[in-house]
Protein backbone atom coordinates (compact mmCIF):
# COMPACT_ATOMS: atom_id res chain seq x y z
CA UNK A 1 0.00 0.00 0.00
CA UNK A 2 2.63 2.33 0.43
CA UNK A 3 4.33 1.44 -2.90
CA UNK A 4 1.02 2.61 -4.66
CA UNK A 5 0.44 5.51 -2.31
CA UNK A 6 4.03 7.20 -3.18
CA UNK A 7 3.47 6.64 -7.09
CA UNK A 8 0.29 8.64 -6.66
CA UNK A 9 1.89 11.33 -4.99
CA UNK A 10 4.90 11.58 -7.53
CA UNK A 11 2.17 12.11 -9.77
CA UNK A 12 0.19 14.43 -8.70
CA UNK A 13 3.18 16.65 -7.90
CA UNK A 14 4.32 16.05 -11.34
CA UNK A 15 1.37 17.41 -12.87
CA UNK A 16 1.32 20.07 -10.62
CA UNK A 17 4.94 21.39 -11.13
CA UNK A 18 3.99 21.19 -15.11
CA UNK A 19 0.38 23.53 -14.50
CA UNK A 20 2.99 25.89 -12.95
CA UNK A 21 5.33 25.93 -15.48
CA UNK A 22 2.79 26.72 -18.01
CA UNK A 23 1.45 28.81 -16.36
CA UNK A 24 4.85 31.32 -15.65
CA UNK A 25 5.44 30.83 -19.37
CA UNK A 26 1.96 32.23 -20.03
CA UNK A 27 2.69 34.99 -17.40
CA UNK A 28 5.93 35.91 -18.87
CA UNK A 29 4.06 36.31 -22.74
CA UNK A 30 1.80 38.22 -21.17
CA UNK A 31 3.87 40.76 -19.88
CA UNK A 32 6.19 40.92 -22.76
CA UNK A 33 3.13 41.67 -25.32
CA UNK A 34 2.14 43.98 -22.79
CA UNK A 35 5.21 46.10 -21.78
CA UNK A 36 7.24 45.12 -24.92
CA UNK A 37 10.08 43.62 -22.89
CA UNK A 38 11.04 42.05 -19.66
CA UNK A 39 13.54 44.92 -18.86
CA UNK A 40 10.14 47.33 -19.35
CA UNK A 41 8.08 45.55 -16.56
CA UNK A 42 11.14 45.56 -14.23
CA UNK A 43 10.89 49.26 -14.98
CA UNK A 44 6.86 49.99 -14.92
CA UNK A 45 7.20 47.70 -11.51
CA UNK A 46 9.91 49.76 -10.60
CA UNK A 47 7.98 53.32 -11.16
CA UNK A 48 4.87 52.13 -9.44
CA UNK A 49 6.50 51.39 -5.88
CA UNK A 50 8.42 54.84 -6.81
CA UNK A 51 5.05 56.22 -6.66
CA UNK A 52 3.71 54.89 -3.68
CA UNK A 53 6.71 55.50 -1.81
CA UNK A 54 6.28 59.38 -3.39
CA UNK A 55 3.04 60.00 -1.30
CA UNK A 56 4.39 58.31 1.66
CA UNK A 57 2.97 55.09 0.99
CA UNK A 58 5.03 51.65 1.54
CA UNK A 59 7.21 50.23 3.40
CA UNK A 60 8.59 53.13 6.38
CA UNK A 61 11.80 50.96 6.62
CA UNK A 62 12.61 51.60 2.75
CA UNK A 63 11.74 55.14 3.24
CA UNK A 64 14.53 55.75 5.35
CA UNK A 65 16.86 54.30 2.95
CA UNK A 66 18.82 57.43 0.69
CA UNK A 67 17.30 58.42 -2.57
CA UNK A 68 20.28 58.77 -4.40
CA UNK A 69 19.89 54.65 -5.34
CA UNK A 70 19.05 53.46 -8.66
CA UNK A 71 18.52 50.18 -9.99
CA UNK A 72 21.11 47.59 -9.93
CA UNK A 73 21.31 44.63 -11.36
CA UNK A 74 20.64 42.96 -8.16
CA UNK A 75 17.38 44.93 -9.05
CA UNK A 76 17.75 47.25 -5.97
CA UNK A 77 14.55 49.29 -5.70
CA UNK A 78 15.30 53.23 -5.03
CA UNK A 79 13.39 55.08 -2.43
CA UNK A 80 12.47 58.67 -1.71
CA UNK A 81 13.01 60.24 1.20
CA UNK A 82 9.69 61.65 3.18
CA UNK A 83 11.73 64.62 4.09
CA UNK A 84 15.02 66.67 4.08
CA UNK A 85 17.04 67.77 6.65
CA UNK A 86 17.24 71.50 7.18
CA UNK A 87 20.62 73.74 7.19
CA UNK A 88 22.03 75.63 10.03
CA UNK A 89 21.16 78.82 9.88
CA UNK A 90 24.33 80.29 9.12
CA UNK A 91 24.21 78.21 5.87
CA UNK A 92 21.16 80.35 4.52
CA UNK A 93 23.36 81.88 1.77
CA UNK A 94 25.56 78.97 0.69
CA UNK A 95 27.09 78.75 -2.20
CA UNK A 96 28.67 75.45 -2.04
CA UNK A 97 31.09 75.73 -5.37
CA UNK A 98 32.14 79.70 -3.95
CA UNK A 99 32.53 78.96 0.10
CA UNK A 100 35.90 80.50 1.18
CA UNK A 101 35.90 78.72 4.29
CA UNK A 102 35.88 75.72 2.48
CA UNK A 103 39.06 76.46 0.60
CA UNK A 104 40.61 77.75 4.01
CA UNK A 105 39.49 74.15 5.24
CA UNK A 106 40.99 72.06 2.70
CA UNK A 107 44.31 74.21 2.57
CA UNK A 108 44.23 74.50 -1.25
CA UNK A 109 47.43 76.28 -2.50
CA UNK A 110 45.34 79.73 -4.63
CA UNK A 111 47.62 82.44 -6.36
CA UNK A 112 45.37 85.06 -4.66
CA UNK A 113 47.26 87.52 -7.08
CA UNK A 114 45.41 85.67 -9.80
CA UNK A 115 42.06 85.83 -8.32
CA UNK A 116 42.36 82.07 -7.91
CA UNK A 117 40.36 82.26 -4.53
CA UNK A 118 37.26 84.06 -6.02
CA UNK A 119 37.02 80.92 -8.96
CA UNK A 120 35.20 77.62 -8.78
CA UNK A 121 36.27 74.79 -6.36
CA UNK A 122 33.38 72.64 -5.27
CA UNK A 123 33.44 70.64 -2.27
CA UNK A 124 34.44 66.89 -2.21
CA UNK A 125 31.45 64.27 -2.10
CA UNK A 126 31.73 63.99 1.66
CA UNK A 127 31.61 67.15 2.20
CA UNK A 128 28.54 68.17 1.03
CA UNK A 129 25.67 69.48 3.12
CA UNK A 130 22.78 67.46 1.54
CA UNK A 131 20.42 69.48 3.66
CA UNK A 132 17.77 72.39 2.80
CA UNK A 133 19.11 75.68 2.83
CA UNK A 134 16.78 77.88 4.73
CA UNK A 135 15.78 81.65 3.81
CA UNK A 136 17.09 84.05 6.34
CA UNK A 137 14.99 85.17 9.00
CA UNK A 138 12.15 87.66 8.22
CA UNK A 139 12.21 86.86 4.44
CA UNK A 140 9.36 87.92 2.56
CA UNK A 141 7.81 87.38 -1.26
CA UNK A 142 10.28 89.38 -3.37
CA UNK A 143 8.80 93.13 -4.76
CA UNK A 144 8.20 92.12 -8.46
CA UNK A 145 9.61 93.91 -11.23
CA UNK A 146 9.77 96.75 -12.57
CA UNK A 147 9.55 98.25 -8.85
CA UNK A 148 11.86 96.06 -7.70
CA UNK A 149 14.56 97.64 -9.74
CA UNK A 150 14.65 100.59 -6.96
CA UNK A 151 13.56 98.58 -3.95
CA UNK A 152 14.16 94.87 -2.22
CA UNK A 153 13.20 94.06 1.07
CA UNK A 154 15.84 94.71 4.06
CA UNK A 155 15.13 91.18 5.65
CA UNK A 156 15.77 89.16 2.35
CA UNK A 157 19.08 90.32 2.00
CA UNK A 158 20.48 91.42 5.55
CA UNK A 159 23.77 93.38 4.88
CA UNK A 160 24.46 96.84 5.03
CA UNK A 161 27.59 96.88 4.71
CA UNK A 162 27.68 98.16 1.03
CA UNK A 163 25.04 100.88 2.50
CA UNK A 164 27.84 102.14 4.26
CA UNK A 165 30.74 101.66 2.55
CA UNK A 166 29.37 103.18 -0.81
CA UNK A 167 27.09 105.95 1.13
CA UNK A 168 29.03 108.26 -0.76
CA UNK A 169 28.45 106.72 -4.43
CA UNK A 170 24.79 106.06 -4.04
CA UNK A 171 24.88 102.38 -4.53
CA UNK A 172 22.44 102.06 -2.30
CA UNK A 173 20.48 103.38 0.82
CA UNK A 174 19.17 101.40 4.10
CA UNK A 175 14.91 103.01 4.67
CA UNK A 176 13.11 101.58 6.93
CA UNK A 177 12.41 97.96 6.35
CA UNK A 178 14.12 98.30 2.34
CA UNK A 179 16.83 98.93 0.96
CA UNK A 180 16.66 101.53 -2.33
CA UNK A 181 18.81 101.91 -5.17
CA UNK A 182 19.07 105.25 -6.15
CA UNK A 183 20.55 104.15 -9.94
CA UNK A 184 24.11 105.55 -8.61
CA UNK A 185 27.65 103.90 -8.49
CA UNK A 186 30.98 104.47 -8.51
CA UNK A 187 31.15 106.19 -11.22
CA UNK A 188 27.65 106.98 -11.75
CA UNK A 189 27.38 110.41 -10.07
CA UNK A 190 24.01 111.85 -11.65
CA UNK A 191 22.52 108.37 -12.12
CA UNK A 192 23.28 105.23 -14.61
CA UNK A 193 20.46 106.75 -16.96
CA UNK A 194 23.01 109.78 -17.53
CA UNK A 195 26.01 107.88 -17.49
CA UNK A 196 24.48 105.72 -20.26
CA UNK A 197 23.12 108.60 -21.98
CA UNK A 198 27.02 110.55 -22.20
CA UNK A 199 28.44 106.88 -23.33
CA UNK A 200 25.97 106.82 -26.29
CA UNK A 201 26.96 110.62 -26.57
CA UNK A 202 30.55 109.81 -26.78
CA UNK A 203 29.89 106.79 -29.71
CA UNK A 204 27.38 109.23 -31.63
CA UNK A 205 24.90 106.89 -31.33
CA UNK A 206 21.58 108.51 -32.66
CA UNK A 207 19.46 110.25 -29.90
CA UNK A 208 22.08 109.39 -27.27
CA UNK A 209 20.41 105.70 -27.34
CA UNK A 210 22.78 103.21 -26.54
CA UNK A 211 21.23 100.23 -28.72
CA UNK A 212 22.44 102.07 -31.48
CA UNK A 213 18.91 101.92 -33.35
CA UNK A 214 19.36 97.97 -32.69
CA UNK A 215 22.87 97.25 -33.18
CA UNK A 216 23.90 97.00 -30.02
CA UNK A 217 21.86 94.11 -27.87
CA UNK A 218 24.22 91.79 -25.37
CA UNK A 219 26.52 93.61 -22.83
CA UNK A 220 28.88 92.16 -20.21
CA UNK A 221 29.59 94.61 -17.11
CA UNK A 222 32.60 93.35 -15.13
CA UNK A 223 32.57 94.18 -12.13
CA UNK A 224 28.99 95.29 -11.91
CA UNK A 225 28.37 96.17 -8.15
CA UNK A 226 25.02 95.55 -7.98
CA UNK A 227 24.63 95.60 -11.36
CA UNK A 228 22.78 99.51 -11.45
CA UNK A 229 24.03 99.52 -15.00
CA UNK A 230 22.19 96.75 -16.02
CA UNK A 231 19.05 97.53 -14.94
CA UNK A 232 19.33 100.54 -16.57
CA UNK A 233 20.07 99.37 -19.85
CA UNK A 234 16.95 96.91 -20.04
CA UNK A 235 15.07 100.11 -20.60
CA UNK A 236 17.06 100.65 -23.65
CA UNK A 237 16.14 97.21 -24.97
CA UNK A 238 19.70 96.11 -23.92
CA UNK A 239 20.50 92.84 -21.90
CA UNK A 240 23.58 93.08 -19.63
CA UNK A 241 25.31 89.86 -18.26
CA UNK A 242 26.35 91.37 -15.16
CA UNK A 243 29.60 89.42 -13.58
CA UNK A 244 30.75 90.14 -9.93
CA UNK A 245 32.81 87.75 -7.46
CA UNK A 246 32.08 86.19 -4.18
CA UNK A 247 34.22 89.17 -2.36
CA UNK A 248 34.56 91.19 0.50
CA UNK A 249 31.90 93.80 -1.43
CA UNK A 250 29.39 91.70 0.37
CA UNK A 251 26.47 89.88 -1.57
CA UNK A 252 26.85 92.08 -4.93
CA UNK A 253 24.87 89.89 -7.21
CA UNK A 254 22.46 88.40 -4.71
CA UNK A 255 21.23 91.93 -4.67
CA UNK A 256 21.53 92.40 -8.60
CA UNK A 257 19.23 88.73 -8.61
CA UNK A 258 16.84 90.09 -5.63
CA UNK A 259 16.27 93.39 -8.03
CA UNK A 260 15.62 90.81 -11.05
CA UNK A 261 18.21 91.96 -13.26
CA UNK A 262 20.29 89.68 -14.94
CA UNK A 263 23.45 89.19 -13.38
CA UNK A 264 26.07 85.79 -12.25
CA UNK A 265 28.98 84.96 -10.24
CA UNK A 266 32.75 85.09 -11.76
CA UNK A 267 35.36 86.41 -11.91
CA UNK A 268 38.72 87.13 -14.84
CA UNK A 269 41.29 84.80 -13.24
CA UNK A 270 43.04 81.85 -14.79
CA UNK A 271 39.92 80.07 -16.46
CA UNK A 272 37.95 81.53 -19.54
CA UNK A 273 34.37 82.55 -18.43
CA UNK A 274 31.59 80.40 -19.40
CA UNK A 275 30.27 82.18 -22.57
CA UNK A 276 31.18 81.83 -26.25
CA UNK A 277 33.52 83.72 -28.22
CA UNK A 278 31.69 86.63 -30.21
CA UNK A 279 29.29 86.72 -27.58
CA UNK A 280 29.17 90.47 -27.14
CA UNK A 281 28.71 94.05 -28.69
CA UNK A 282 29.90 96.10 -25.43
CA UNK A 283 32.43 94.89 -22.57
CA UNK A 284 32.10 97.59 -19.49
CA UNK A 285 34.65 98.09 -16.67
CA UNK A 286 33.73 100.90 -14.69
CA UNK A 287 36.65 101.34 -11.87
CA UNK A 288 36.24 97.17 -11.89
CA UNK A 289 39.98 97.10 -10.14
CA UNK A 290 41.29 94.77 -12.51
CA UNK A 291 44.69 94.69 -13.59
CA UNK A 292 44.11 94.49 -17.27
CA UNK A 293 47.88 94.37 -18.02
CA UNK A 294 48.74 91.40 -16.32
CA UNK A 295 50.26 88.60 -17.72
CA UNK A 296 51.07 90.13 -20.92
CA UNK A 297 47.32 91.62 -21.04
CA UNK A 298 45.80 87.78 -21.14
CA UNK A 299 42.82 89.58 -19.57
CA UNK A 300 42.03 92.04 -22.75
CA UNK A 301 42.79 88.89 -24.91
CA UNK A 302 39.56 86.98 -22.83
CA UNK A 303 37.52 90.01 -23.45
CA UNK A 304 38.68 90.23 -27.44
CA UNK A 305 37.39 86.90 -27.42
CA UNK A 306 34.14 87.62 -26.28
CA UNK A 307 33.73 90.71 -28.03
CA UNK A 308 32.22 90.50 -31.48
CA UNK A 309 33.53 91.97 -34.20
CA UNK A 310 33.02 95.96 -34.12
CA UNK A 311 31.91 95.54 -30.21
CA UNK A 312 33.24 97.80 -27.71
CA UNK A 313 35.24 98.00 -24.56
CA UNK A 314 34.27 100.77 -22.64
CA UNK A 315 36.46 101.66 -19.49
CA UNK A 316 35.86 104.78 -16.84
CA UNK A 317 37.33 105.47 -13.83
CA UNK A 318 37.23 108.99 -11.39
CA UNK A 319 38.06 112.03 -12.62
CA UNK A 320 40.79 112.05 -10.10
CA UNK A 321 42.95 109.30 -11.70
CA UNK A 322 43.59 111.54 -14.68
CA UNK A 323 45.85 113.64 -12.24
CA UNK A 324 47.84 110.55 -10.68
CA UNK A 325 51.23 109.62 -12.80
CA UNK A 326 50.93 105.97 -11.54
CA UNK A 327 47.47 105.87 -13.10
CA UNK A 328 48.42 107.57 -16.28
CA UNK A 329 51.07 104.94 -16.64
CA UNK A 330 48.74 102.52 -16.98
CA UNK A 331 46.49 104.17 -19.34
CA UNK A 332 49.48 104.51 -21.75
CA UNK A 333 50.62 100.81 -21.37
CA UNK A 334 46.66 99.79 -21.95
CA UNK A 335 46.12 101.94 -25.43
CA UNK A 336 49.57 100.73 -26.46
CA UNK A 337 48.98 96.65 -25.37
CA UNK A 338 45.12 97.41 -27.46
CA UNK A 339 46.58 98.77 -30.43
CA UNK A 340 49.26 95.84 -31.01
CA UNK A 341 45.48 93.90 -30.08
CA UNK A 342 43.99 95.86 -33.51
CA UNK A 343 41.46 97.43 -31.46
CA UNK A 344 41.04 101.50 -31.97
CA UNK A 345 40.32 104.45 -29.82
CA UNK A 346 36.80 104.96 -30.60
CA UNK A 347 36.02 107.88 -28.17
CA UNK A 348 37.81 109.16 -25.57
CA UNK A 349 36.77 111.83 -22.80
CA UNK A 350 38.53 113.24 -19.62
CA UNK A 351 35.46 115.06 -17.26
CA UNK A 352 38.15 117.76 -16.31
CA UNK A 353 38.55 118.33 -20.09
CA UNK A 354 35.02 118.23 -20.41
CA UNK A 355 34.84 121.32 -18.09
CA UNK A 356 37.48 123.07 -19.71
CA UNK A 357 35.22 123.07 -22.46
CA UNK A 358 32.37 124.38 -20.50
CA UNK A 359 34.73 126.60 -18.72
CA UNK A 360 35.81 128.21 -21.81
CA UNK A 361 32.08 128.19 -23.60
CA UNK A 362 31.15 130.12 -19.99
CA UNK A 363 33.62 132.96 -20.38
CA UNK A 364 32.36 133.36 -24.42
CA UNK A 365 29.10 134.04 -23.31
CA UNK A 366 30.51 136.48 -20.19
CA UNK A 367 32.77 138.22 -22.71
CA UNK A 368 31.44 141.22 -23.11
CA UNK A 369 30.65 142.02 -19.70
CA UNK A 370 33.71 140.86 -17.78
CA UNK A 371 37.52 141.74 -17.63
CA UNK A 372 40.25 139.83 -16.34
CA UNK A 373 39.91 140.95 -12.47
CA UNK A 374 36.21 141.75 -13.01
CA UNK A 375 35.60 138.11 -11.20
CA UNK A 376 37.82 136.71 -7.95
CA UNK A 377 35.24 134.92 -5.58
CA UNK A 378 32.93 132.47 -6.94
CA UNK A 379 31.11 129.75 -5.61
CA UNK A 380 30.06 125.97 -7.45
CA UNK A 381 27.02 125.76 -5.76
CA UNK A 382 26.84 121.47 -6.66
CA UNK A 383 30.50 120.65 -7.02
CA UNK A 384 30.55 116.96 -7.50
CA UNK A 385 34.51 116.65 -7.73
CA UNK A 386 35.26 119.84 -8.34
CA UNK A 387 36.28 119.67 -11.92
CA UNK A 388 34.23 123.43 -12.65
CA UNK A 389 37.32 124.86 -10.23
CA UNK A 390 40.08 122.17 -11.82
CA UNK A 391 39.35 123.88 -15.31
CA UNK A 392 39.93 126.91 -13.57
CA UNK A 393 42.76 127.24 -12.17
CA UNK A 394 44.41 128.76 -14.74
CA UNK A 395 42.66 132.01 -13.55
CA UNK A 396 42.67 134.77 -11.04
CA UNK A 397 39.91 133.10 -9.04
CA UNK A 398 38.73 130.89 -6.42
CA UNK A 399 36.28 128.93 -5.73
CA UNK A 400 34.16 127.51 -3.25
CA UNK A 401 33.10 123.92 -3.70
CA UNK A 402 29.62 123.46 -2.17
CA UNK A 403 28.78 120.24 -2.14
CA UNK A 404 24.94 118.76 -1.60
CA UNK A 405 24.31 117.73 2.53
CA UNK A 406 22.15 114.92 0.22
CA UNK A 407 24.19 113.81 -1.87
CA UNK A 408 27.54 112.19 -2.89
CA UNK A 409 30.34 113.03 -0.39
CA UNK A 410 32.67 113.63 -2.63
CA UNK A 411 34.66 116.68 0.07
CA UNK A 412 37.46 114.47 0.89
CA UNK A 413 38.15 113.94 -3.03
CA UNK A 414 37.67 117.82 -3.41
CA UNK A 415 40.30 118.03 -0.79
CA UNK A 416 42.63 115.50 -2.54
CA UNK A 417 42.36 117.56 -5.70
CA UNK A 418 44.13 120.47 -3.90
CA UNK A 419 40.68 122.65 -3.90
CA UNK A 420 38.35 123.61 -1.22
CA UNK A 421 35.21 123.49 -0.16
CA UNK A 422 32.34 122.62 2.70
CA UNK A 423 28.99 120.67 2.59
CA UNK A 424 25.12 122.65 2.68
CA UNK A 425 21.65 122.28 2.40
CA UNK A 426 20.51 124.38 -0.64
CA UNK A 427 16.97 124.33 1.49
CA UNK A 428 18.66 126.58 3.91
CA UNK A 429 20.54 129.43 4.40
CA UNK A 430 24.58 129.73 3.27
CA UNK A 431 27.30 130.61 5.94
CA UNK A 432 28.39 133.65 4.55
CA UNK A 433 27.70 137.17 4.76
CA UNK A 434 25.30 139.42 2.39
CA UNK A 435 27.38 140.09 -1.06
CA UNK A 436 30.73 138.11 -0.86
CA UNK A 437 30.33 136.30 -4.17
CA UNK A 438 31.24 137.39 -7.82
CA UNK A 439 29.74 134.31 -9.42
CA UNK A 440 27.40 131.37 -8.66
CA UNK A 441 27.40 128.48 -10.73
CA UNK A 442 24.16 126.54 -9.87
CA UNK A 443 24.28 122.96 -12.25
CA UNK A 444 21.04 121.57 -11.69
CA UNK A 445 21.04 122.57 -8.26
CA UNK A 446 17.23 124.02 -8.98
CA UNK A 447 15.93 121.04 -10.11
CA UNK A 448 17.15 118.83 -6.97
CA UNK A 449 15.86 122.04 -4.81
CA UNK A 450 12.51 121.27 -6.30
CA UNK A 451 12.71 117.43 -6.04
CA UNK A 452 12.84 117.57 -2.45
CA UNK A 453 9.65 120.37 -2.15
CA UNK A 454 12.04 123.37 -0.99
CA UNK A 455 11.13 126.87 -1.99
CA UNK A 456 12.90 127.79 -5.28
CA UNK A 457 11.56 131.37 -4.35
CA UNK A 458 13.79 131.18 -0.92
CA UNK A 459 16.63 129.87 -3.16
CA UNK A 460 16.24 132.50 -5.29
CA UNK A 461 16.32 135.20 -2.34
CA UNK A 462 19.58 133.30 -1.04
CA UNK A 463 21.68 133.44 -4.29
CA UNK A 464 20.43 137.18 -4.27
CA UNK A 465 21.87 137.76 -0.85
CA UNK A 466 24.96 136.16 -1.26
CA UNK A 467 25.76 137.88 -4.93
CA UNK A 468 27.72 140.89 -5.16
CA UNK A 469 25.97 143.91 -6.92
CA UNK A 470 27.33 143.56 -11.18
CA UNK A 471 27.99 139.70 -10.15
CA UNK A 472 26.78 136.66 -12.01
CA UNK A 473 24.97 133.81 -11.80
CA UNK A 474 25.41 130.61 -14.47
CA UNK A 475 22.66 128.22 -14.14
CA UNK A 476 22.44 125.23 -15.76
CA UNK A 477 19.41 122.87 -15.28
CA UNK A 478 16.43 121.90 -17.84
CA UNK A 479 14.15 123.94 -19.84
CA UNK A 480 11.58 124.72 -17.58
CA UNK A 481 13.68 125.49 -14.72
CA UNK A 482 14.78 128.16 -16.89
CA UNK A 483 11.31 129.47 -18.04
CA UNK A 484 10.13 129.39 -14.44
CA UNK A 485 13.45 131.56 -13.01
CA UNK A 486 12.48 134.37 -16.22
CA UNK A 487 9.59 135.23 -14.78
CA UNK A 488 11.41 136.40 -11.36
CA UNK A 489 14.08 138.77 -12.83
CA UNK A 490 12.53 141.78 -13.14
CA UNK A 491 11.50 140.91 -8.69
CA UNK A 492 15.40 140.52 -8.37
CA UNK A 493 16.67 143.37 -10.40
CA UNK A 494 18.05 140.92 -12.51
CA UNK A 495 18.67 140.66 -16.16
CA UNK A 496 19.64 138.75 -19.06
CA UNK A 497 22.93 137.87 -19.69
CA UNK A 498 23.10 135.06 -22.60
CA UNK A 499 20.65 131.67 -22.83
CA UNK A 500 22.77 128.54 -25.03
CA UNK A 501 21.06 125.04 -25.73
CA UNK A 502 23.73 122.44 -24.66
CA UNK A 503 22.43 118.52 -25.48
CA UNK A 504 19.62 118.52 -23.03
CA UNK A 505 20.71 121.47 -20.42
CA UNK A 506 19.95 125.35 -21.06
CA UNK A 507 22.77 127.95 -19.98
CA UNK A 508 21.46 130.59 -18.72
CA UNK A 509 23.50 133.36 -17.74
CA UNK A 510 21.90 136.25 -15.43
CA UNK A 511 23.47 139.52 -13.63
CA UNK A 512 22.74 141.25 -10.76
CA UNK A 513 22.21 145.35 -11.25
CA UNK A 514 23.69 147.57 -9.14
CA UNK A 515 20.35 149.12 -7.11
CA UNK A 516 19.68 151.42 -3.76
CA UNK A 517 16.61 151.51 -1.88
CA UNK A 518 14.83 154.19 -2.10
CA UNK A 519 15.90 156.32 1.10
CA UNK A 520 12.67 158.54 1.28
CA UNK A 521 10.09 155.76 1.64
CA UNK A 522 12.63 153.60 3.87
CA UNK A 523 12.60 156.69 6.17
CA UNK A 524 8.59 157.01 6.05
CA UNK A 525 8.98 153.13 6.86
Amino acid sequence: MRGRSDEVQKKRLVTSAVIATIFLVFLYVYQGSLFGSENRGSAALEYGSKSLRRFGWGDDADAEESSSKFTREDEEVAVVPKSFPVCDDRHSELIPCLDRHLIYQLRLKLDLSLMEHYERHCPPDERRYNCLIPPPHGYKVPIKWPKSRDEVWKANIPHTHLAHEKSDQNWMVVKGEKIVFPGGGTHFHYGADKYIAAMANMLNFSNNVINNGGKLRTVLDVGCGVASFGGYLLSSDVIAMSLAPNDVHQNQIQFALERGIPAYLGVLGTKRLPYPSRSFELAHCSRCRIDWLQRGGILLLELDRLLRPGGYFAYSSPEAYAQDEEDLRIWREMSALVERMCWKIAAKQNQTELWRHRVENYWNLLSPKIQSDTLRNLMDMKANLGSFAAALKHKDVWVMNVVPEDGPNTLKLIYDRGLIGAVHNWCEAFSTYPRTYDLLHAWTVFSDIEGRGCSLEDLLLEMDRMLRPTGFIIIRDKQSVVDFLKKYLSALHWEAVASEQDSDEVIFIVQKKLWLPNRSSRDTE
